[in-house]
């Protein structure tokens, strides 16, 4: 299986390429991590089940490191993340 770049970087304004890029990494990254939660719920082999979780959870890292880098580049983007971490706060009173 093989994603596709679901935009044409090469039509992005030069100074926005590296936020798309940080994007679609992103998008690549929980489309695995997606994979391989579904696989392990569909294999009974534990040894295979604990290597896809292990595997996801190390993708999840990457998104986390992916995401630093893309809130450091969008300062808009930083600041809705925080304002929608708020919302819910507020509305889960926690």
């Amino acid at each position: 299986m093989i994603s596709k770049v679901p935009i044409h970087l090469e039509k992005v304004k030069k100074e926005e390429v590296n936020k798309e890029v940080l994007r679609v990494a992103i998008i690549a990254e929980l489309d695995a991590i997606n994979l391989y939660e579904q696989l392990a719920q569909v294999t009974e082999d534990e040894e295979i089940k604990k290597i896809l979780m292990d595997i996801a959870r190390e993708e999840k890292t990457h998104v986390g490191e992916f995401q630093a880098l893309l809130l450091k580049r969008d300062m808009e983007q930083a600041s809705e993340l925080e304002k929608g971490r708020k919302e819910v706060e507020e509305k889960i009173g926690k």
